[in-house]
């Protein structure tokens, strides 16, 4: 008996075109947000090298299939609400664009501080989302063997000043100039990387993408980011003074100093993480600090997963 129904539901099973899954799998990953995409979007995030006018044929076909809904310019995969998904992503984008003059002021003093190379924004307001409880993320790149002492003098900035506060100035991310490859090749990175606005050093974040090729197996449509509002190098007096301050071997005792003590405070405070745990979610070398503690990496590729096996069962459709 069960050969048999697993016979009929081969035959009944819809097949799709390479666009079409692309598509399901894009919108897919992006309802782990609740957050629906126009078509620009979708060609630009799609795991496929597809046309604009091939993904335009496909979404109403998708959408005739009862696959896909549409709303307003955005569209999202079967079962989600979608004109609270499109007036949500609607609002969130009002917000945004308020939000990112605050964030090109941050990032404007941040280049400011000693050492500090190139500066993107990342996180929902990269992606042109932003809500009331949305922070600005700040991705870092410093002069090599400088990373961990640039990293100290920011966060003691926002202790002292900002109160510790993450709203406009959460520095959760640093490389240096010299260890630009992210090594976590997977789809919610090349998403993160692929969304990048660049801030400060438009030649930075230029470097950053080229040494990253690799997020074009993932989002092969993928192209660089318009830089017409990136601030240039900042060749400031103050940075110039703050950095002869500190080269030299005062200098690498320094910062030798404030990556073990905020390594073994780290050690301490997640002694829960196995060393894989650590290592993905607070990678910590002279060349690269990462704090993610909280494990959003794995808990959206695990979500993401999840929701493909669970449209192919809902459907009877392959994404493979």
């Amino acid at each position: 008996m069960m050969i048999a129904e697993t016979y009929s539901n081969e035959l009944t099973r819809t097949e799709l075109s390479a666009c079409s899954k692309a598509i399901l799998k894009t919108l897919l990953y992006f309802d782990i947000f609740h957050f629906p995409l126009p078509v620009t979007d979708i060609y630009k995030y799609a795991p496929g090298v597809i046309s604009d006018e091939r993904i335009e044929s496909q979404l109403s076909k998708l959408e005739m299939q009862g696959f896909v809904k549409q709303h307003s310019s955005f569209y999202c995969v079967a079962g989600c609400n979608e004109r609270e998904y499109s007036a949500r992503r609607e609002e969130g984008a009002r917000t945004a664009e308020h939000l990112l003059k605050t964030a090109m002021k941050f990032s404007k003093f941040i280049s400011y501080f000693p050492f500090v190379r190139g500066i993107c924004l990342s996180g929902s307001l990269s992606k042109g989302y932003a809500d009331k409880k949305s922070d600005i993320d700040y991705f870092v790149i410093t002069t090599p063997g400088r990373l961990w002492l640039c990293r100290t003098m920011l966060i003691a900035f926002k202790k002292l000043f900002l109160f510790n506060s993450h709203k406009y100035f959460c520095v959760n991310y640093f490389v240096d100039t010299d260890n630009l490859e992210i090594p976590d090749k997977n789809i919610f990175v090349a998403t993160e990387l692929s969304s990048l606005i660049p801030a400060y050093n438009a030649e930075q974040y230029e470097r950053l993408i080229q040494k990253n090729e690799w997020l074009k197996v993932h989002q092969p449509n993928f192209g660089l980011k318009e830089e017409r509002d990136v601030l240039p190098e900042n060749r400031s007096i103050i940075k110039r003074i703050g950095e002869k301050m500190f080269n030299g071997r005062f200098g690498e005792w320094l910062d030798e100093r404030c990556f073990k003590i905020t390594l073994s405070s780290w050690r301490r405070k997640f002694d829960h993480f196995d060393d894989n745990q650590f290592d993905l979610r607070l990678r910590s070398r002279k060349n690269v600090s990462k704090h993610h503690p909280n494990g959003f990496q794995e808990r959206v590729l695990k979500e993401y997963e999840k929701r493909i096996s669970e449209f192919e069962r809902t459907h009877n459709v392959s994404l493979a």
